[in-house]
């Protein structure tokens, strides 16, 4: 009986290992399956969040909101998103599995968008968007089970993004600064709230003659004055190596915005030293940008203010740039190629604004201040920050960006679309009215 005993062993260890080689590679079998359901699901977690972000950055308060949203997550321009560890491209299909992106819901409120019971809205005036994307996720073992015979499985995933508070800090934006025409009217600053009034901006210049409305504009300005004028805010940076000319850096901020950055601010004026230069303060004061002060109203614009001007030009168009801009812009042939027009330019085109059918790129965000300074020691402080469509001329053209007077058309439009970034703290402006202002905000998931 003592030598069987080992014999017996053997052949239950056997037993054993035969019953368990099928429950360790069923347990292997559910791990792989989840391991991958899961990371697919992450992978769908973060297309949802971009593509809910770039929808949301096309609620700019127009009819067309909902197309261009639908434009902006199907453009075959746009970043493209995979998933089953980067293999399968989302929104496509292959023999056995299929993904989707569904079309984005507009909410007016962020409880809305994130309840399954929210109340949709009409995308022209919502604030906030959802995103969803669903995917077949492929099974192996689960596949040998019942139910799992299509041997796949849907995976959804799905993001809620929309407009922020009004920002404290605005970064991105042109650098502009116009006089508010009333300064007690902390909603609009004095300009038309019908938004169906156009506006001449024009260089603050001194003496005469003054500049006159652009024709198609029917502005009235300050101190009797029919144009509005502008100055530059001083955001010349020498010691930017990649744009390291003035008038280059001009033309990008006319085009794009002032270009991010976490260097200090140039401006000497600033309460907070440590703002970035690509960002702007309510309640903080600015500085006169030294080479576009003030000229005579009987002199041309300056250089610097002409470079920027050509960058708004590109805006409306980039095929077809004055001829004065390659004079005004140092390389101007090897860095406006970057800089494309609205995606829609329409001749004669007159407000509302809501029916504007473009992507954007025409509506400026410049400061509104107290007052224009006539040199770089004086402070402008700043109140908000509005918005301005640049429109073309009554017949189809496009304003001069060499114009003596610097003048452009535009429609005044509030604060309806998000800028680039920002803050709606106080960490750059500790007077910063949180709570108790208007203004734009920027895309924010939720």
């Amino acid at each position: 009986m003592q030598a069987g005993r080992p014999a017996l062993r053997g052949s239950l260890s056997l037993q054993l290992a035969v019953i368990l080689v099928p429950v360790v590679f069923g347990f292997l079998g559910f791990a792989l399956d989840l391991g991958r359901l899961y990371l697919i699901r992450g992978e769908l977690n973060q297309a949802a969040n971009a593509l809910a972000l770039q929808a949301a950055a096309q609620l700019i308060g127009t009819t067309t909101a909902a197309d261009n949203m639908q434009a902006a997550i199907g453009s075959p321009n746009g970043p493209q998103f995979r998933y089953n560890f980067g293999i399968l491209p989302l929104g496509g299909s292959t023999t056995n599995l299929t993904s989707t992106i569904n079309s984005p819901a507009c909410f007016a409120t962020a409880a809305d968008a994130t309840s399954a019971a929210g109340q949709s809205a009409d995308c022209s005036s919502a604030q906030f968007v959802q995103v969803s994307v669903t995917a077949d996720a492929p099974l192996l073992f689960f596949s040998l089970l019942p139910g799992g015979e299509a041997r796949k499985t849907p995976v959804q995933a799905q993001a809620v993004a929309g407009i922020s508070a009004p920002l404290c800090t605005a970064c991105g934006i042109v650098p502009l600064a116009i006089a508010a025409l009333d300064s007690t009217d902390t909603v609009n600053f004095g300009f038309d709230a019908t938004f169906s009034t156009l506006y001449t901006l024009s260089q603050s210049c001194t003496g005469t003659p003054v500049p006159i409305n652009l024709v198609g504009t029917s502005s009235i300005g300050p101190a009797g004055l029919t144009t509005v004028p502008y100055v530059l805010v001083n955001r010349y940076d020498p010691s930017n190596a990649t744009v390291p000319d003035e008038f280059d850096q001009a033309y990008v901020y006319g085009a794009n915005g002032l270009t991010a950055t976490t260097d200090p601010t140039p401006n000497a004026l600033t309460s907070n030293t440590n703002t970035p230069a690509a960002c702007m303060n309510i309640a903080d004061t600015e500085q006169l940008w030294a080479s576009a002060v003030p000229p005579s109203c009987a002199l041309a614009a300056p250089q610097v203010t002409q470079a920027l001007l050509c960058g708004i030009y590109s805006r409306l168009d980039n095929a077809n740039t004055p001829a004065s801009c390659a004079t005004a812009v140092t390389d101007f042939a090897a860095i406006s190629p970057a800089f494309l027009p609205d995606s829609t330019v329409v001749a004669a085109e007159v407000p509302p604004y809501n029916a504007y059918s473009g992507n954007g790129r025409r509506i400026l965000t410049v400061a509104i201040v107290d007052a224009l300074a006539a040199n770089i020691a004086a402070p402008m402080t700043v109140l908000g920050f509005r918005q301005f469509l640049v429109v073309p001329n009554p017949d189809g053209t496009f304003f001069n960006p060499t114009d003596a007077n610097g003048r452009i058309p535009v429609l005044y439009i509030g604060n309806p679309a998000p800028v680039q970034s920002g803050w709606f703290d106080t960490r750059y402006a500790n007077s910063c009215p949180v709570g108790n202002f208007s203004g734009p905000g920027k895309v924010v998931l939720h």
